[in-house]
């Protein structure tokens, strides 16, 4: 059976794709909600007016909108579909498109509730990670030697039980 900590990764893992695979195509095209995407036409045109260095370096609304709506939909899959290490890149990757799409609303004045669920789910990214890159427990394997017919745990275990104390 999977252990708590694989399906808690697995539960986050899907989740979280399947959300940022749904945000990403709001972004990218208007067959889903045209009011979402209509909505997210004139955020990012004022992302883009309150960093005028972005027009200087001739990124325009669209081509950021775009960009990051791209960007949502390939690591939402991965991190829906795609097992091992490239979750975890996936995962990075939607964390720092997060915490830049966090700056740009703080940079407009929009209100909490604007983004709260970049938030949100910038803490779930933040929790999968952190739960992927922790180590598995395992319990360590009891060794045995036999000396002279006696068994004895070996000389490395034995210390680190020396301090220990018994209760049963």
């Amino acid at each position: 059976m999977a252990s708590p900590r694989t399906i808690t990764i697995i539960a986050l893992s899907v989740a979280l794709g399947l959300f940022f695979v749904f945000m990403g195509t709001i972004k990218l095209t208007p067959r889903l909600s045209r009011d979402a995407y209509n909505e997210m036409k004139r955020a990012y045109k004022s992302y883009v007016r309150a960093l005028p260095m972005l027009k200087k370096m001739g990124v325009s609304s669209i081509l950021l909108r775009k960009s990051i709506g791209a960007l949502e939909v390939a690591c939402g899959i991965v991190m829906t579909l795609v097992p091992g290490r490239p979750k975890d890149v996936a995962n990075f990757l939607l964390l720092l498109l997060v915490l830049a799409v966090l700056f740009f609303h703080q940079l407009v004045g929009d209100p909490l509730k604007r983004y709260a669920h970049a938030l949100v789910f910038g803490i779930l990214l933040t929790c999968r990670l952190l739960i992927a890159r922790q180590p598995e427990d395992q319990p360590p394997e009891k060794r045995i030697l036999s000396v002279n017919g006696d068994e004895q745990p070996l000389i490395h275990e034995a210390a680190s039980e020396k301090g220990k104390m018994k209760v049963s």
